[in-house]
């Protein structure tokens, strides 16, 4: 087909999640659902993280923005891959494929970094307590985030471009539902080997950085809290550690499974599974991970939920009610 012979093709066509017409519908609710329900728990904790005071500390400013990267993960991917669903021809424009691959990108490696800074205010907290409101100021919070942002757009130009810099002439057919670095590399025409190198360096590097900088973070914490004596201490140590550690877990083992393997191993419709995992389900996952351990988190949302229900209260009943006053009658 012609269409499949284009040196530099004008748009993609997305195979999809699956090619089963029977299964459309179900796949669209479901990634549906996930995405409502990713949107609003993102959301609702950079919402609560701002309107309680008692949330304004470096644990949660960085919190707050791996929500922020989490609604952008699944607003990058959710949206088209719901749309390829409802319509016969999936395409995707060549300029749009390499938005969403920036974008991905940039969200991905952004995370590394945001979780390996995550795991130093973590050490700082527990390791060193009486110096946690010096080292953590505001500036260096700021400083860090910056950081992480910025290695997430370099890193996301390197692999960019490393991709799209060579033309597809094999097919203009991605197997996958989104535009990500291997099932493109896949549609070259040229010799992918430096490609594929390059991409494996660029995401070893910033996978392998953080995860030994996180391990070394939490090997020291973890030393720490085995010689606390206190039962209390050793317990508020691990509720706050523990959801960040699960979050890391999910992270990192799908994310090192997907890219650092031999090119040999690599099964795109297997692909599809991991990446579904690290993309949709965790950005999903990850407030309630956070929100069912941390009992600030908990004591937050209480607190929220007394309050609109106390307004709520207060809207729903009559003048009179408002001023403690009865509604009829008069005082005899």
């Amino acid at each position: 087909m012609v269409e499949d012979n284009d040196t530099f093709p004008s748009e993609f066509i997305l195979l999809g999640f699956t090619n089963r017409e029977d299964l459309q519908v179900t796949c669209f609710v479901l990634f549906l659902a996930i995405y409502v329900v990713t949107l609003i728990g993102n959301l609702g904790v950079i919402i609560l993280i701002r309107i309680d005071s008692c949330l304004h500390t470096p644990m949660y400013f960085f919190l707050s923005h791996l929500s922020l990267l989490d609604v952008c993960y699944s607003s990058t991917i959710i949206p088209q891959t719901l749309l390829n669903f409802l319509v016969e021809k999936k395409v995707i424009s060549f300029v749009r494929c390499a938005t969403q691959l920036f974008s991905f990108a940039t969200c991905a490696t952004t995370e590394c970094y945001m979780l390996a800074a995550m795991a130093y205010d973590r050490y700082v907290a527990i390791c060193n307590p009486l110096l946690y409101s010096v080292v953590m100021s505001q500036r260096f919070c700021v400083g860090m985030l910056a950081g992480a942002y910025l290695a997430g757009v370099i890193s996301s130009i390197v692999h960019t471009v490393s991709i799209f810099h060579f033309p597809f002439c094999r097919s203009k057919r991605i197997n996958h539902f989104f535009c990500d670095g291997l099932p493109l590399l896949a549609l070259s025409c040229s010799d992918t080997h430096v490609n594929e190198a390059i991409v494996s360096a660029v995401v070893g590097f910033n996978m392998l950085s953080t995860m030994v900088f996180i391990l070394v973070s939490y090997s020291s914490v973890l030393s720490t809290v085995l010689r606390m004596r206190s039962a209390a201490g050793c317990h508020k140590a691990f509720s706050t550690c523990a959801p960040h550690l699960v979050s890391i877990a999910l992270y990192y083992g799908s994310s090192l499974f997907m890219y650092l393997r031999p090119g040999s191993r690599h099964s795109l419709e297997r692909d599809k599974v991991v990446s579904m995992l690290y993309s949709i389900a965790l950005p999903m996952l990850n407030p309630l991970i956070y929100s069912l351990r941390h009992t600030d988190m908990k004591n937050a949302m209480r607190k929220a939920k007394g309050r609109v229900l106390s307004s709520l209260s207060i809207h729903g009943s009559g003048p009179g009610e408002r001023r403690g006053l009865p509604l009829h009658g008069k005082k005899g």
